[in-house]
C-alpha cells in the first residue's frame, strides 16, 4: 500500500446529505480548513452507527478546533437520509454524510474493498492545504474511538503551528513537547 502522508487530495465531487438536504461536496469545500474524512462500510449495519454517534459526540470539540467532519460510505445520499431518519444512534448526526457510490474517494484513499463495493474503516486528517497529515485504516469489526481522532487533530495542528517541535506519545494540549536535535538523542 502506498504511503498517503503528504498526499494532496485530487479533485472530486460527490453527492451528500447535510443539514437535512441533498447537496454536493467537492475538494474545494475542504480547502482552507482542517477536515476529517471518516469512511465506514455501510449504513444500516452494526458497528457503523456506534462510530457515527461517537463522532457526533465529539463534533462540537472538533468544530471548536476549526475542523469539519465528513462521514463517507458507498451508500447513496438517499440511503443516508433514510438511515438518519430511522436510526436512534445516527439521528443526531450534524456533519455532512458523503455518498461515494462511484468509489471516487474510496479508491483515491485506498480504502475500497472492490469485491464488496464498500469501504474499510478509514480516518483521514486533512490539513488546510488538502494534504493528508494522519490516517488509520481498520478492518470491519474494529470500531474507532473519536477521542483519539480529536487528539491526533490537536497534535497535527500543534506541529503545523510549531514546526520545530514534535508531540510525544499520548500528547495532549498543554503537555510537554520535544524539540528534535542532536542534544536530545539518547536522552529520552
Amino acid at each position: 500500500m502506498e504511503n498517503l502522508i503528504g498526499k494532496k487530495l485530487e479533485e472530486f465531487e460527490v453527492p451528500a446529505y447535510a443539514n437535512e438536504d441533498f447537496t454536493t461536496v467537492t475538494d474545494k469545500d475542504l480547502e482552507g480548513k482542517w477536515s476529517i474524512l471518516f469512511f465506514y462500510p455501510g449504513d444500516f449495519t452494526f458497528v457503523c452507527p456506534t462510530e457515527l454517534q461517537d463522532l457526533q459526540n465529539h463534533y462540537e470539540k472538533l468544530k471548536s478546533l476549526g475542523v469539519e467532519v465528513y462521514s463517507v460510505s458507498t451508500d447513496s445520499e438517499f440511503v443516508h437520509k433514510a438511515w438518519k431518519d430511522e436510526s436512534v444512534a445516527v439521528k443526531g448526526v450534524q456533519y455532512p454524510m458523503l455518498s461515494d457510490r462511484a468509489f471516487v474517494l474510496s479508491r483515491m484513499l485506498g480504502v475500497l474493498k472492490e469485491k464488496d463495493g464498500q469501504s474499510l474503516r478509514g480516518s483521514f486528517v486533512i490539513n488546510p492545504e488538502n494534504e493528508i497529515v494522519a490516517y488509520e485504516i481498520h478492518s470491519d469489526g474494529i470500531g474507532r474511538d473519536a477521542s483519539e481522532l480529536v487528539r491526533k487533530v490537536e497534535a497535527a495542528q500543534f506541529v503545523a503551528t510549531y514546526g520545530d517541535k514534535v508531540c510525544p506519545a499520548a500528547w495532549h494540549p498543554g503537555d510537554d513537547t520535544l524539540t528534535p536535535g542532536k542534544d536530545l538523542v539518547g536522552k529520552i
